[in-house]
């Protein structure tokens, strides 16, 4: 349809009639929406979720049968939250994948600007992430990052199949929209060495022996959080380990940031948002923005969390009530 003219809306006689005058040079009147824009409280659109380890290890084996690193870039399930019309983010900002490469593999090498971090679940001596050429040991308990921008591969010299979670911050990419993606020119990057207390790496016997000298917390027990110089371990994500006693009932946390939490140990259940969730080892549960939530412990347990909680700080959207 033609636009109107500046003297047909400058003379327009009603406003039923004005709405569709704007409305074809898309532009809303400001009040006269369906719902506001400005909502009292964060909205409950991701939900609470619970993934198995058994199960998605089960399918995970499948698929090494049946799928090798020439076929997919990575082997990995993504975790998508079941919320109408989402197909892919774990949680807004923050998505979650269970990945296993088999003994002998390699998983070719790639970067992108979204920023990403490896939990390591099964693993033995001999399985590797490459980061910017460096070879980087991956066993259980094992937090490996690969930031923003820097080349990385998976490489196994291992007898056994290896597991672990994928965190990255592509839902967060995908809203901004600055994505890049690059294969690396020789498919495979070349390796310079293998790499000792690189900063890209938290060890497990590093993790645990601060575990150990934590302070008790009422919301998260025995708590470390992985970073260096005093910042997160990443620009956009925050990563803490939390030692939870069997017998112990944490105290509810809310909070305007995503939380994904991952089983190193143990065993015990979850109230997010009324909603129970009974958790093993290698389980994967969410608890969205301002869900309320808290834990109850069956068994000692060992708690990796990941949070947007450093994008929210700089933004000075964080809010928490405890």
């Amino acid at each position: 349809m033609d636009h109107p003219a500046p003297s047909q809306l400058a003379n327009v006689d009603s406003l039923e009639n004005l709405y569709p005058m704007l409305d074809g040079l898309h532009i809303n009147p400001g009040w006269h929406k369906p719902e506001p824009s400005l909502w009292g409280e964060p909205r409950k659109t991701f939900r609470p979720y619970h993934w198995r380890y058994t199960q998605a290890k089960a399918a995970i084996d499948a698929a090494g049968r049946l799928i090798d690193t020439k076929l997919a870039e990575r082997r990995n399930l993504i975790l998508f939250n079941p919320f109408p019309g989402n197909t892919y983010a774990t949680a807004r900002t923050i998505i979650t994948a269970y990945q296993m490469v088999m003994p002998g593999e390699v998983a070719r090498s790639h970067r992108h600007v979204a920023n990403a971090l490896r939990f390591v679940l099964d693993a033995e001596p001999g399985m590797y992430t490459v980061v910017e050429g460096q070879k980087l040991e991956m066993l259980p308990g094992d937090v490996l990052l690969t930031p923003n921008w820097c080349w990385h591969g998976h490489l196994s010299e291992s007898k056994a199949p290896a597991y672990w979670l994928d965190f990255l911050d592509v839902p967060l990419v995908h809203l901004l929209e600055p994505m890049f993606f690059e294969p690396h020119p020789q498919e495979y990057e070349p390796i310079k060495g293998v790499a000792r207390g690189s900063p890209m790496v938290f060890p497990w016997r590093e993790s645990e022996a601060r575990l150990a000298a934590a302070p008790d917390t009422p919301q998260f027990g025995h708590q470390i959080e992985f970073g260096h110089n005093g910042q997160p371990a990443l620009d956009s994500l925050a990563l803490h380990m939390m030692r939870l006693p069997k017998g112990r009932t944490t105290a509810t946390l809310q909070t305007t940031a995503n939380n994904v939490y991952a089983v190193f140990r143990g065993r015990g259940t979850s109230i997010v948002d009324g909603e129970r969730f009974e958790w093993n080892r290698g389980d994967v549960f969410v608890a969205p923005c301002w869900r309320p939530h808290h834990h109850v412990v069956h068994d000692d347990a060992v708690l990796f969390r990941v949070t947007d909680t450093p994008l929210l700080e700089r933004l000075r959207y964080l809010r928490t009530s405890a």
